[in-house]
């Protein structure tokens, strides 16, 4: 099944417009990226359901304050509350399910903070998003959540059983980042 997303510009004066609608992912990346080559204002493509932002183009580096988290998660139900948590915490996040899509939105360049692999999925799987994003010029290290992890670096790694620790472990985690 595929979803249906809609694609908006971001106003100078920071209202958005609603410039499309499609369905499937790879439509909402093509009809993003047509936009942002009409515009120099910021577009996003966003879930009509869930109304998170799965892509947005032409964000200005300079001036940036919030720091921007993309997400590969392999359930729904993970995808949806770690990203409200972090939204919650002040980041922008772009979530994904499953590395089928990631990879669909990791093809066009964009600049992330900090990517997160989440743990719901065999580990050779989520391996290979760690293999496929070290191959994006200019990107961080992944966080790949484990339920085995236990020394301080890699606290991040862990299952997000209590949300509080993983918002803590990501601000501690992006404040290192320029």
């Amino acid at each position: 099944m595929y979803r249906a997303y809609g694609i908006f510009e971001v106003m100078p004066d920071g209202s958005s417009v609603k410039r499309a609608a499609v369905t499937g992912l790879e439509f909402a990346k093509l009809s993003l990226e047509e936009l942002s080559k009409r515009t120099s204002n910021e577009c996003f493509a966003a879930d009509r359901n869930t109304h998170q932002v799965v892509a947005q183009m032409n964000m200005p580096l300079a001036g940036r304050s919030i720091k921007r988290i993309f997400q590969i998660a392999y359930d729904e139900e993970s995808r949806l509350q770690r990203a409200e948590l972090l939204l919650g915490c002040g980041y922008g996040v772009i979530s994904v399910l499953g590395n089928e899509a990631a990879k669909v939105l990791l093809s066009s360049i964009q600049h992330y903070d900090l990517f997160i692999v989440g743990h719901a999925a065999p580990e050779e799987t989520r391996r290979e998003m760690v293999l496929a994003q070290g191959e994006i010029p200019g990107s961080r290290n992944p966080c790949l959540e484990s339920a085995s992890s236990t020394s301080p670096q890699s606290r991040l790694q862990r299952e997000t059983e209590r949300s509080g620790e993983l918002a803590a472990d990501c601000r501690s985690t992006i404040s290192g980042f320029p």
